[in-house]
């Protein structure tokens, strides 16, 4: 297994340029060069962890090449838009804190203050919650908890003053305001203005459970209980949302392959399918939460399952070269003037299926690290 993983994240390397990921998809199809993006900031976060638990310095070694690419010696990002106030642009973020932690170059603190200070002009709802985008006024979505918090908390850490309190209260309104009460699950999004085309005008909320923006949600929550101490009421806290999501999505694995549907709560419906990112998400979400204390040993044993019916369905050689497939390439929510993007299930099934997508790869990547960490 072990040589298996590793020669397709070597190969994916290999065919990888600073510029010209072979794991980002949607601008491999259009032929354009990679900007800084949450795609390959996903990719590159798994490869750091790679580099961790290896020691094989291949992997960060590429992730410095990337960053450098982007970097300038002052601290500016190439292809970095504050004006988007797009939540997506600061998961690559998480690469420069084991950049600096490795080189100590300064360019790498410095990129970080100039991304900790754009965020901290994102504009927020009523109730103080990240937009998702400029373009998705008063929107919150759950993939943004995972692009934006994570980045938000380690810049605490390492160069703030350890306040964690903008980010537990953004996760207080999305429990709040996005489970549902009766399976458990979260909706993908959520509208504090009640306008958008797709938004139910009472809640203002979307009308699916979508796979994967509940597993970047829940990689959030893990990542977050990994960065915060556990004697404080806020990692108990976070714990327990991790628990309770666990144990409703769990309930709708798919019992042959230990994996999860595209839309979360319609297991078996016409055209619905195992889907490889959220699955995986889940899965990593089980192995770190577990390894962390916050999760009991069974969601360990779940998501090592859920590995290995991803290892064994989905993993596969074909011409002489290893590719990870059934990833869902992209969903989203509008906007206005893409009203396909209605968050039906009709909607969800529609969108392509491809192999090797750094959204589908990357949490595969850190499922891996997880399972190298209880084999030491």
């Amino acid at each position: 297994m072990h040589e298996k993983i590793e020669q397709y994240i070597l190969e994916l390397i290999r065919r990888s340029t600073p510029r010209r990921t072979a794991w980002n998809l949607e601008k491999v199809r259009a032929g354009q060069d990679v900007e800084w993006n949450y795609i390959d900031g996903c990719m590159l976060t798994a490869l750091a962890a790679m580099t961790e638990i290896t020691g094989d310095e291949r992997y960060l070694d590429f992730v410095e090449q990337v960053a450098d690419s982007f970097v300038g010696e002052d601290g500016t990002i190439d292809t970095f838009r504050p004006e988007k106030h797009a939540l997506d642009d600061y998961n690559e973020g998480r690469i420069l804190f084991p950049l600096y932690a490795r080189s100590g170059k300064e360019k790498y603190r410095k990129a970080a203050e100039y991304l900790y200070r754009s965020l901290m002009e994102q504009p927020r709802t009523f109730e103080g919650n990240f937009w998702h985008k400029q373009i998705y006024p008063d929107q919150v979505w759950l993939d943004g908890t995972y692009m934006a918090l994570p980045f938000l908390v380690t810049y605490e850490r390492t160069f703030g003053r350890g306040d964690i309190r903008d980010a537990m209260d953004q996760l207080r309104v999305v429990r709040r305001r996005m489970r549902d009460p009766v399976t458990g699950l979260y909706y993908h999004g959520y509208d504090a203005s009640r306008k958008a085309f797709w938004a139910d005008p009472v809640t203002g909320l979307s009308r699916s459970f979508w796979l994967r923006a509940i597993g970047w949600y829940s990689l959030a929550l893990a990542d977050l209980i990994g960065l915060i101490p556990g004697d404080t009421e806020e990692w108990r806290e976070l714990a327990e949302t991790l628990r309770e999501l666990m144990e409703s999505v769990s309930a709708y694995a798919d019992p042959e392959t230990g994996m999860y549907w595209q839309v979360v709560d319609q297991p078996g419906r016409e055209g619905n399918y195992p889907e490889t990112s959220g699955s995986a998400m889940i899965a990593c979400a089980m192995l770190k939460g577990a390894r962390l204390g916050a999760l009991e040993s069974r969601f360990r044993d779940l998501g090592r399952g859920t590995f290995e019916g991803i290892l064994n369905h989905h993993l596969k050689v074909r011409d002489g070269m290893i590719g990870l497939d059934h990833i869902c390439l992209v969903a989203g929510l509008g906007p206005e003037n893409n009203r396909r993007r209605d968050g039906t299930y009709e909607y969800y099934i529609s969108e392509p299926v491809v192999s090797d997508d750094a959204k589908g790869a990357a949490p595969f990547v850190l499922c891996y690290t997880e399972i190298r960490r209880l084999e030491k």
